[in-house]
């Protein structure tokens, strides 16, 4: 049970992530990735987050598919 709960985190994660992308406000640029590795982020490294939200996504919920 406890497995599934940490999957769900992690796909809620992901999908904040992908927001971050197209939605600009103090949630979301606390959670972006880009900003956590990135010296000097920018709205030129936003698309980051939707590649490795995507990624997140992805590798979690395969193994529900």
């Amino acid at each position: 049970m406890l497995d599934f709960i940490i999957t769900v985190g992690g796909i809620l994660y992901g999908v904040t992530l992908i927001a971050a992308t197209f939605i600009h406000n103090a949630f979301t640029n606390a959670i972006r990735i880009d900003a956590l590795f990135i010296p000097n982020p920018s709205a030129a490294t936003r698309p980051l987050n939707l590649v490795i939200g995507l990624l997140l996504v992805g590798y979690l919920a395969y193994p529900y598919f």
